[in-house]
């Protein structure tokens, strides 16, 4: 699959342009996965949810939808990754799994001043769980420092599976090798300015590059590591509009999703 989407659903300026006037915040989700076909979760990320809530955005949702959740930063904001084994174990017992189909990768994000260290980076990845509640689990991590953009870290990442997520981004740095079975995009360079966002041509690249993805090969035109050879494995891709312009963002994935429906 191909999901597109935005992060989280509850933002006030949406109900004044994405969300028709009159709309119930508790139908919020409902009429966010009608137009999306995936979301991330910010929420996660700083704080635990219930298991009903789980269960409440899978029962909202459309059968196909899939949520990325963002694992918490009681995880990963820390000097000793290696010590994070129990705030994950506390994030996967939270009831994520009661999503069932619709749990989607897992992204870990990082600060911007954590740097590359390939025996604490290391120590993190091997307590990620691959699967939890007979469900298997992806996982991509987000990292924000220069010292990442190194082959080293490309191996280590492929060596446990782990996804780097692709950041469109004027503030970090990007990192497009593919190192799992899919692909993960936070696409952060929405404009006020642009209509929908993203320019036109912007939305045909990503558009390219997603359907690139999918089928197993590589941009050519976004910057690699390490040698990735195409694999021709389809892989499933995930592309989301956060930040940048953010009330724009909406309109941005919607019309990528238009794009790829037109291929």
């Amino acid at each position: 699959m191909i999901g597109v989407g935005i992060g989280g659903w509850t933002f006030e300026p949406w109900r004044d342009s994405f969300y028709p006037a009159g709309l119930a915040q508790k139908r919020e989700l409902e009429y966010a996965s009608s137009k999306l076909t995936s979301i991330e979760v910010n929420g996660t990320y700083y704080g635990s949810q219930k298991p009903e809530s789980f269960r409440k955005w899978a029962e909202e949702t459309p059968d196909d939808f899939v949520f990325a959740l963002k694992g918490p930063r009681f995880a990963t904001n820390r000097r000793v990754l290696a010590e994070a084994g129990e705030s994950i174990d506390r994030f996967f017992a939270s009831g994520v799994t009661e999503l069932g189909t619709k749990l989607g990768p897992i992204n870990w994000q990082f600060m911007a001043t954590k740097k590359f260290d390939a025996e604490d980076f290391e120590g993190f990845l091997k307590l990620l769980p691959k699967s939890v509640d007979g469900r298997t689990i992806r996982h991509a991590v987000e990292v924000r420092h220069p010292s990442f953009q190194t082959p080293d870290f490309i191996a280590l990442a492929r060596r446990h599976g782990v996804a780097v997520v692709v950041a469109d981004s004027d503030d970090f740095p990007q990192i497009a090798d593919p190192t799992a079975d899919f692909v993960y995009a936070r696409l952060q360079n929405a404009s006020q300015e642009e209509k929908i966002g993203y320019p036109e041509a912007a939305l045909d690249d990503w558009r390219r590059r997603a359907e690139e993805w999918a089928e197993g090969g590589v941009p050519s035109d976004l910057p690699l590591l390490a040698e990735t050879p195409a694999s021709g494995k389809k892989r499933d891709v995930f592309l989301y509009m956060i930040n940048g312009f953010k009330p724009k963002a909406p309109f941005a994935a919607m019309a990528l999703i238009e794009r790829l429906k037109a291929d």
